[in-house]
């Protein structure tokens, strides 16, 4: 211990030396004195040390030391950088920091890559980064592309795999897709898309400012299109007309759809135009009471609209916990497990499939509800056994660690029981005065309701009014500071499951304490309309659900 403290002192004190070293040569620099070299720009002359610029970049060290090397030169021209970059360039070198905006991002980009100076491109590949959206991911993808960065290439085209639909409503540059990219886009298994209708549009859309030669590449898997849509706008698109071999992916696609819709539903994944894309998240189930808690689970798969039972036989029974997912993982917090309400904290890793136990809370915590923000999860209210709970806790997945808070991030708690009285109350926290606030209450009181976040408003749905089960739903605006009606489910639910996957908000399971059910339902807000989505496999209640990424750990 003595020798590695001794070590990294001496790392330090180096770091320290050649800091101050590099900030003396500097200043040397700004006064003109010692340079033995000058660069040019747009014949605007610029003073360094070759010393400094040789240890920047291999480009200088064979500049300075290699063939082009000529004794006693001292000037070296570089016609294609401006001087205003070349001045960024310099500094770098002395400081090995570099002001990066969005004006010159790209001619640094361009510079550092002629210069071979990979400290440069790596800042700009970070700020590329930080400045991604939807209106600018397409052009991020083209510089990446151009300039071989591989980060901001992996983080556009998943943006864009994600947000299709709104990227190509929203960014300017989607016309400028090579027909290359665009074909590397819709074929990939993972566009993020509810409906082939957005691609076909999108595909017309761009062959209109494309050449004629590029129309056959360019038909998408068209058999789980809405078969109106596709006999009124595919099939009788003129430019599909015109060519043979589009007329003849037309006639596939009419005997795939027959196939589909009247034939068995198990030749869905075997024919290319019939096959769903993948979906990006994945929402889950876990456990149940079924007279006892169990190690039920079950994944649902919103482009197939199916469920399947995927239950872990290493999980242990479970029930009346709360779920999240957090980096990577998927955490089963509190609950019941049969004799009592515990405080242990569970976390599954869906790569290796593997449990493991992490910090466990510090009270216990039945009916718990969770909540992620910032990296760090939220466990609130519940009840401990005996008692209702007012108490907020915050976990840190770094540091292993729970923390009890006296309040909560940004997050709003809705209704719920007090031990007397169903509640029709709501609060909110504010982290600028760091404390609890009341909003205005819910029309209805409510408890065994959902809560979510959806379209930035705050959904409460279903629950118990006193002894009568509900199928009205209200949502609070943050802006307006009021609650609204919205449209109500099919069927009243109390005690169910509610998450937010692939832009629609799911419902599933119910109980009004005796009777259990299995169907599920969705809404989408642009639509303000229920649709019913595909049944669970089983019927449960007291469960937990959270939502996942495809790929855990990647750029999914």
């Amino acid at each position: 211990k003595e020798m590695f403290s001794r070590s990294a002192s001496l790392r330090e004190m180096e770091q320290e030396i050649i800091s101050q070293t590099l900030k003396m040569f500097n200043k040397l620099r700004l006064a003109g004195q010692l340079c033995d070299e000058v660069h040019v720009a747009n014949d605007v002359k610029l003073d360094a040390h070759r010393i400094i610029l040789f240890g920047c970049s291999p480009f200088f060290q064979a500049m300075f030391t290699g063939a082009w090397n000529v004794l006693g030169k001292r000037e070296y021209k570089f016609p294609g950088i401006s001087p205003e970059t070349m001045k960024h360039i310099i500094e770098y070198a002395y400081t090995y920091s570099v002001l990066i905006t969005v004006d010159n991002v790209e001619s640094l980009l361009v510079a550092a890559e002629e210069l071979n100076i990979l400290g440069i491109v790596q800042c700009c590949s970070d700020f590329l980064l930080n400045q991604l959206c939807l209106e600018n991911c397409v052009g991020l993808l083209k510089i990446a592309d151009i300039y071989c960065l591989n980060q901001p290439h992996q983080y556009a085209f998943s943006s864009i795999l994600k947000n299709f639909k709104e990227v190509v409503s929203t960014s300017e540059e989607f016309l400028e897709l090579t027909l290359q990219q665009l074909c590397d886009i819709i074929v990939k298994e993972e566009l993020n898309v509810r409906q082939e209708d957005v691609v076909f549009d999108a595909v017309l859309h761009w062959i209109q400012h494309k050449p004629a030669s590029c129309k056959a590449h360019l038909l998408v898997q068209m058999a789980r299109m809405n078969p109106e849509y596709f006999i009124k706008t595919v099939k009788n698109n003129d430019l599909l007309k015109a060519d043979v071999a589009c007329s003849t992916i037309v006639s596939d696609v009419l005997k795939a759809m027959y196939e589909l819709h009247f034939k068995s539903p198990c030749s869905d994944f075997q024919n290319p135009v019939m096959c769903p894309h993948l979906p990006s998240e994945i929402l889950l189930a876990i456990g149940v009471w079924r007279h006892h808690p169990t190690n039920w689970v079950e994944a649902y798969d919103s482009r197939g609209d199916r469920w399947v039972d995927t239950t872990q036989e290493k999980m242990p029974p479970l029930s009346f916990h709360g779920t999240v997912y957090l980096k990577g993982y998927v955490y089963c917090i509190g609950g019941h497990d049969g004799p009592s309400c515990i405080n242990t904290v569970r976390r599954f890793d869906p790569i290796t499939r593997t449990w493991k136990r992490v910090a466990p809370m510090n009270p216990r915590h039945c009916y718990v509800s969770m909540a992620v923000l910032d990296g760090f999860i939220y466990a609130m209210g519940g009840l401990d056994g005996s008692r209702r709970l007012n108490t907020a806790e915050q976990y840190n997945p770094d540091t292993d660690e729970w923390t009890v808070i006296p309040v909560i991030r940004l997050i709003y708690i809705c209704g719920g029981y007090n031990g007397t009285e169903s509640l029709s109350s709501a609060e909110c926290y504010n982290p600028l005065t760091d404390q609890w606030t009341a909003i205005a209450p819910m029309s209805t009181v409510r408890h065994g309701v959902r809560v979510v976040a959806y379209k930035e408003k705050i959904y409460a749905v279903g629950g118990t009014n006193e002894s009568r089960l509900l199928r009205s739903m209200e949502a609070y605006d943050p802006l307006t500071s009021r609650w609204h009606a919205v449209a109500p489910m099919f069927m009243p639910r109390g005690n169910f499951g509610i998450e937010v996957v692939d832009g629609l908000l799911f419902v599933m399971g119910r109980t009004n304490g005796f009777r259990v059910s299995n169907k599920v339902e969705c809404y989408d807000a642009e639509t303000g309309s229920w649709y019913r989505a595909q049944n669970m496999c089983t019927a449960n209640r007291y469960f937990s659900c959270c939502v996942m990424p495809t790929r855990p750990g990647t750029l999914a």
